[in-house]
């Protein structure tokens, strides 16, 4: 069985999840051209490696970024967005 930490729960079985995407920086929509916005909506990074990606946790209702190798399928770290970790 795989498990995921949750910043708020601990340690769930990966069922309790919801995967959200790639965390990615959207575009200014004031100054972003319709390529850039094309780009931003279509195109994904997909190259293995260390990702950071929205998970949802559908117990608690927590939204919370985890690292993830996608190379290995192994979770770094993970921590909810905004907490300071972004930077780390």
């Amino acid at each position: 069985m795989k498990l995921l930490q949750c910043p708020i729960n601990g340690i769930r079985p990966l069922q309790e999840f919801a995967f959200g995407g790639e965390l990615r920086e959207q575009p200014d929509p004031e100054t972003a051209s319709d390529d850039q916005w094309a780009d931003y909506v279509f195109n994904r990074h997909g190259a293995p490696g260390i990702l950071r990606e929205w998970w949802y946790h559908l117990a608690s209702g927590t939204w919370f970024i985890a690292e993830r190798d996608t190379l290995r399928d192994h979770v770094v770290r993970t921590y909810l967005y905004g907490s300071g970790e972004e930077s780390r």
